[in-house]
């Protein structure tokens, strides 16, 4: 069949709108309609080169929503009609690591996902006989995609394709970095490095847990109504403290008998090193824990003195904010639909799919949270 998409031709270089042909399911497979996709940073990383794993050509996108049309043979969790989210982290339930209950990362697929493949090996696009690379085991910047069976979560279909685009990535690596990862409890303090999409999530995620004291870190003040408005209690810019960040957020922290200050939890919303840095160190004597949720640059290293950690510091690292996809993604919607979360306010731009790219010079400018293609 054919479909429109976005193709990646190059790094560096814009989307080029094309159609292009897609092969039908396979055993295991499903063929969805993508209804509307995110455009989220991991797009931009791998565009513009510095993605060690960025293959071209290829249709990017991650976060989309869209209707399952049909389904190849073997399938049988979901059928035509079914509202699904494709998951850039499958759950198989059948290999060690969905077995082990210690992780999200299942690796069932996860080598041919990385070569850009599906699971036997093959692409399902091509453009004028040439092989197109899936991304990410997605593709959602094409009008119709297939993925594996493991990696579509049904979901509820009362819920707009528009706003639960967003659980694909940004809503569940935020939220669930808060309750899957850092497992906050109620009256915990806690600071959010970089107020983009993933650390609203967060912060709406930390409101969620109860935590008491919510501070958020950026050096845009353009930011700070929007950290109030999912439930930040306090903001700072370090270029308007007049020294240096950690013994402010620390000073900032200390409460009641507890003079020695730093927050429960941390969390890294930037990739930046040196920030990451910071969050473990603004993080409490004893028992605080950083999570790290931004992806750093290739080859690119942490570091801190091991005093930081020999004194009970813990840095945790998070994928898809812990979240196991086809159990918890349908949670995640129905907390949507109850009104437990927020996200129509995030989906700050509607792009048409000849417009992704002014989507793209949005998110450079730092213009709005999420822009969303609507096919």
């Amino acid at each position: 069949m054919k479909t429109r998409a976005a193709v990646a031709v190059a790094a560096g270089k814009p989307l080029e709108v094309m159609e292009v042909d897609l092969d039908g399911p396979r055993a295991g497979e499903v063929l969805i309609e993508v209804k509307a996709t995110g455009i989220c940073h991991t797009d931009e990383f791998t565009l513009s080169g510095a993605d060690p794993e960025g293959l071209f050509p290829s249709i990017l996108g991650h976060e989309g929503a869209g209707i399952v049309v049909d389904v190849g043979p073997g399938v049988t969790t979901v059928q035509k009609g079914d509202h699904v989210i494709p998951l850039y982290t499958p759950e198989c339930r059948q290999c060690p690591s969905c077995l082990s209950r210690k992780t999200n990362l299942c690796t069932a697929i996860r080598t041919t996902q990385g070569q850009g493949l599906m699971p036997d090996g093959t692409s399902r696009f091509s453009c004028n006989g040439e092989r197109i690379f899936h991304y990410m085991g997605c593709s959602t910047f094409s009008n119709f995609t297939v993925l594996p069976e493991t990696a579509v979560a049904k979901v509820n279909p009362d819920a707009p394709f528009e706003t639960i685009c967003y659980i694909g990535c940004g809503v569940t690596t935020g939220i669930g970095a808060v309750i899957n990862t850092a497992k906050v409890e109620q009256g915990a303090t806690a600071v959010v490095f970089g107020l983009g999409g993933i650390g609203l999530n967060v912060i709406q995620g930390l409101r969620l847990a109860g935590a008491d004291m919510i501070i958020g870190v950026d050096v845009n003040n353009a930011k700070k109504p929007w950290g109030e408005r999912f439930g930040m209690t306090h903001f700072v810019n370090p270029k308007e403290i007049g020294g240096d960040l950690v013994p402010y957020l620390v000073n900032l922290t200390k409460r009641g008998a507890d003079q020695i200050g730093g927050a429960d939890y941390t969390f890294d919303c930037t990739g930046n090193t040196t920030v990451m840095r910071q969050a473990l160190e603004a993080s409490h004597r004893g028992w605080g824990q950083s999570i790290v949720i931004g992806v750093a640059g290739a080859g690119q290293e942490i570091a801190t003195r091991p005093f930081q950690l020999v004194t009970g510091r813990v840095w945790k690292g998070t994928a898809f904010g812990g979240a196991r996809g086809r159990t918890d993604v349908p949670k995640i919607v129905d907390w949507y639909l109850a009104g437990k979360i927020e996200i129509d306010p995030m989906i700050t731009a509607k792009l048409t799919l000849d417009e992704i790219n002014k989507g793209f010079d949005m998110m450079h400018a730092g213009e709005g949270i999420r822009s969303v293609v609507v096919y």
